[in-house]
């Protein structure tokens, strides 16, 4: 099984273009499940892949009372899924600056539903070394010059 992460923009540009060896951006949906793929608030979805092809090599949470956070020497996590989580974190940061409209799912392959939660996520209050995926849960991207809490960044 594998993690799976999916992104819609209002953007028309095409995403693999930003492709490299640790983050690809694919239109391929044959294996996606469509009430899944449903869910995504804007016109133009993409599949992100790591450079195990699946979405695996990002950091990953099972949940969110963790909340977002840098690295830390007790919870492992290679060099990889860290540049790859920097580079996302980048490109939908750049997105974003630029006046569009960015949401993301990231699942764990086999995820229903109803079992996904959905977040607002103000990348203005999360860090680029902070930010990280929590398991099953919908991210819907804003650049809010509002001050959050510093616990959990969510609103």
């Amino acid at each position: 099984m594998c993690y799976l992460v999916y992104i819609s923009t209002d953007l028309e540009d095409d995403l693999s273009q930003r492709n490299s060896a640790l983050i690809s951006f694919e239109k391929d949906f044959t294996n996606a499940d469509t009430e899944i793929i449903d869910l995504l608030l804007y016109k133009y979805h993409w599949y992100v892949g790591s450079k195990a092809g699946c979405s695996c090599t990002f950091r990953h949470l099972p949940s969110i009372e963790l909340g977002f956070g840098e690295p830390v020497y007790w919870y492992e996590e290679s060099s990889d899924e860290i540049e790859a989580t920097k580079i996302f974190y980048d490109e939908i940061s750049s997105l974003i600056s630029q006046g569009n409209k960015v949401d993301c799912i990231e699942i764990w392959a086999g995820t229903k539903k109803d079992q996904i939660k959905r977040r607002e996520v103000d990348l203005s209050s999360v860090p680029r070394d902070a930010f990280r995926f929590f398991e099953n849960h919908h991210f819907v991207f804003n650049r809010a010059k509002r001050k959050v809490d510093n616990q959990l960044w969510l609103n």
